[in-house]
């Protein structure tokens, strides 16, 4: 999916990819351009990063000497280390090169890797909410929910030129836009505190939302994970989860064009993470987009702003990819 010029790649690197979030973790073996199996980890099933990689170094490459490892991690990385918050996995990228001798090891922010392959996105690899044309040279935004709630955006500011800024958006406080929305927030706070993006707007957030709103509305609901109650309001089984499942995409199409206007997104947003590629159809029918534009003096500006949903599970290699290509091929 992703390319990169020959010249990047004119000697035979062996690179380790990873893709680190707080559920699972998926690595790869890239030589030249192409990209291995990727191998999916539960994280609950090892220590630590250390482990991980040992296990799929043992099992795809035993006999081979890997160059360097661009590892997209699930958090902020400061000093080329990471925490990831909600595995407490920590991950140091000068330990990891001492410990299995590469050459060099990279770590960004797991979105900022999907931001990187942005470029490289095909028809296919998206689903779009709306039919708002690709606007060329604009701002690129990738967000979305998963075990917690990342964005990031790619600048292209000049021919051949670009970088992402990587944030933690995923922490900012949810705001709310009706009184529904703050009676949620008022619940969730009197249990958890401070009410970030993702305390709504994630796996878990997605069960915060189910609880909260049985509370609010007196209903007697059984407990259930977020694929429970996305599966229950899929099949039309259980209202509270076809009414939390709504306002989920509702509150998601809000987060989304308050970061569209954050970072003049006008190349477009992009919805990735584990939860919604699940949820196109329904995404597609809820208020997402409504909720999107509605910004009120710039609702206009908001309206040609194009929405899709990366479908391609595997973007976020195509980025570490890209990212290795223009970042660190020329430099070794």
């Amino acid at each position: 999916m992703a390319t990169m010029k020959d010249d990047h790649m004119s000697k035979e690197h062996s690179v380790l990819l990873a893709d680190i979030g707080g559920t699972n973790a998926r690595f790869a073996l890239m030589t030249r351009r192409e990209i291995g199996v990727i191998d999916h980890l539960k994280v609950a099933d090892y220590p630590g990063v250390t482990q991980a990689i040992s296990k799929f170094l043992q099992r795809r490459v035993p006999s081979a000497t890997v160059d360097v490892a661009v590892l997209g991690v699930a958090g902020a990385v400061e000093n080329n280390r990471c925490t990831i918050i909600n595995s407490g996995w920590s991950i140091d990228g000068a330990e990891l090169q001492r410990t299995f001798g590469f050459e060099a090891v990279r770590l960004l922010n797991d979105f900022e890797a999907v931001a990187w392959a942005l470029p490289e996105l095909q028809p296919q690899h998206l689903y779009p909410l709306g039919d708002q044309p690709i606007a060329a040279g604009g701002a690129m935004l990738a967000l979305g929910p998963g075990t917690g709630f990342g964005a990031a955006c790619l600048f292209s500011p000049g021919p051949g030129m670009r970088f992402v800024a990587a944030t933690e958006a995923g922490h900012a406080t949810l705001p709310a836009n009706s009184h529904r929305e703050e009676q949620v927030i008022a619940f969730l706070r009197n249990r958890i505190g401070h009410i970030s993006i993702e305390r709504v707007l994630s796996g878990t957030g997605l069960v915060n939302l189910y609880e909260a709103l049985a509370s609010i509305d007196g209903a007697t609901v059984p407990e259930r994970d977020a694929a429970a109650i996305t599966k229950a309001a899929l099949d039309g089984s259980c209202g509270v989860c076809n009414v939390t499942v709504d306002m989920f995409c509702s509150w998601l199409g809000s987060v989304a064009g308050d970061l569209a206007l954050t970072f003049s997104a006008r190349g477009g947003v992009y919805i990735a993470g584990g939860i919604v590629p699940r949820l196109t159809d329904t995404l597609s029918r809820s208020r997402f987009r409504k909720q999107f534009e509605g910004k009120g003096r710039f609702e206009p500006y908001l309206r040609d702003i194009p929405t899709w949903v990366v479908i391609e599970p595997d973007a976020s290699f195509a980025g570490l990819r890209a990212f290795f290509g223009r970042q660190l091929a020329n430099s070794r």
